[in-house]
């Protein structure tokens, strides 16, 4: 269970967000003054913290430097009466993680701290690839012994003490997070800052502000001055997750902030200096992206100092049993279950399927059992049904006869909600995609030209929701 501590001197304060920030998987304890709250954080360790700025004893900023020298890693949440106060700023500008207005918004509050808890998370819980102690829960595992998962073990032991910048290739749901997570716990700059940023999940107006920074009054909305992620992980890492995504605009600032480590705010003059090292992941083909003018070759170069590709879970079927395994291990400690055995139908019916989610999907499809399952097998009756109709039928994506290829959308959600997942939209739209993308093929004889004028689509996005099998079963686009 997760810990935030909120230091504050108001006892209303405290106990209001004490009840309402306490969830079934966060503990909150609170400290009424700056000491007690410092010595809370030796004594608790907690994952993040709420820091009032003015407090009896000490100075917010004061005792914020006191908590930084004890673990400079955890997120701190300044909160403030003050909009203008400049200890807040300074306190950005040090690396806090967030600071907010008093009264507090509670949901954006709880936002704020489900991301600091999360952040944590990367920071503090190492990310390894080694395969010793299987059950140790104080760790995230990369698992797998093919030779395709080896060889990107050796490539992360190569570059992780390279202070270089890091291209991570690969499907989603292949663990790039997880793989940058382990560069950098390797990494000189393990005790410094790790952040990571989702650049597809991050409205384009708002990513520039969140990587750089803003001046108040440079947009509608900028009431004040915000610290970006580029100034607060100084001397750390920043993981940049789809980055093909993002515009050329930004992408053009990051090239700036790669060539000379410096940048302005939104709206500012201010030329600041950083040094962050970056490791940038996407699921696009950036070459091609390049040729399409979407993306920036001098930027790919940037980035691509280094480069690890992840193959997808359907190239490394060798490793499925010890990802079901490892996910069973996983799941009876935190779902408090005795499950003791996968049945051999089961393995089959996993073997079968093609993961167009990869691992992730894996892990989804794991809970979903756990939570289905009465006994101590995961029989094949637990199995998401989605996965179960894939399985029967062969390979993913094979073209189905007329009216057997459906998606019932609400089911999908209610397996998914249930298994916890926290991708339901990109997991849904994957299962629609396959059926929809398998009858307009079906419907034009398998001609991909065809295929994508009917369905409004460039040929190139087809291309991109295809998987390999697809293209080399799909008729010649010329016929």
């Amino acid at each position: 269970m997760a810990t935030l501590l909120v230091i504050d001197d108001e006892p209303n304060v405290c106990y209001s967000l004490q009840k309402t920030l306490r969830t079934d998987s966060l503990e909150v304890i609170t400290a009424p003054s700056a000491k007690q709250g410092i010595a809370m954080v030796s004594q608790h360790k907690p994952d993040g913290v709420v820091l009032d700025v003015r407090l009896p004893d000490m100075s917010g900023l004061d005792a914020f430097e006191r908590i930084r020298e004890i673990d400079p890693r955890l997120p701190v949440i300044i909160i403030t009466a003050h909009a203008t106060t400049e200890t807040a700023i300074e306190a950005m500008k040090r690396g806090a993680f967030e600071y907010l207005l008093k009264p507090l918004d509670l949901p954006q509050l709880r936002e704020t701290v489900a991301k600091a808890i999360h952040l944590s998370h990367l920071t503090r819980v190492p990310a390894v690839f080694t395969q010793d102690d299987d059950g140790d829960a104080s760790v995230d595992r990369i698992v797998g012994l093919s030779p395709a998962m080896q060889q990107v073990y050796k490539d992360i032991g190569r570059v992780a003490l390279q202070d270089v910048n890091v291209l991570v290739l690969g499907e989603s749901g292949t663990g790039k997070e997880l793989v940058a997570r382990a560069i950098f716990s390797h990494s000189h700059r393990g005790g410094k800052p790790f952040l990571a940023i989702n650049c597809a999940a991050i409205p384009e107006p708002l990513l520039e502000s969140e990587l750089f920074g803003h001046e108040r009054g440079s947009f509608t909305s900028a009431a004040r001055r915000r610290i970006g992620k580029f100034e607060q992980a100084d001397h750390g890492t920043i993981f940049l997750d789809e980055i093909g995504d993002m515009t050329l605009a930004t992408q053009a600032k990051i090239l700036r902030l790669l060539q000379d480590g410096r940048f302005e705010r939104v709206g500012g003059n201010e030329t600041i200096q950083t040094d962050v090292r970056v490791i940038a992941a996407t699921n696009q083909d950036l070459e091609r992206a390049i040729a399409e003018g979407r993306f920036r070759e001098d930027l790919y170069y940037r980035l691509k100092v280094f480069s690890i590709t992840l193959p997808p879970l359907r190239q490394r079927k060798d490793d499925l049993p010890m990802l079901v395994e490892y996910f069973v291990t996983v799941y009876n400690r935190e779902l408090r279950k005795t499950v003791r055995a996968v049945p051999d139908e089961t393995m089959q019916c996993l073997q079968q399927y093609g993961w167009p989610g990869n691992v992730r999907e894996l892990q989804s499809a794991i809970k979903h059992a756990f939570v289905r399952a009465s006994g101590e097998l995961l029989t094949p009756d637990c199995l998401p049904e989605s996965l179960l109709a894939g399985a029967q039928g062969g390979p993913a994506r094979k073209t189905a006869p007329p009216g057997q290829a459906r998606v019932d959308v609400a089911r999908r959600v209610d397996e998914l909600f249930s298994a916890g997942s926290e991708d339901i939209y990109r997991q849904v739209h994957a299962d629609v995609d396959r059926v929809l993308l398998d009858e307009i093929l079906r419907h034009v004889d398998g001609n991909q030209v065809l295929a994508a004028q009917r369905l409004g689509i460039s040929r190139t996005t087809l291309r991109h929701k295809l998987s390999p099998s697809d293209e080399s079963e799909a008729v010649d686009e010329s016929a």
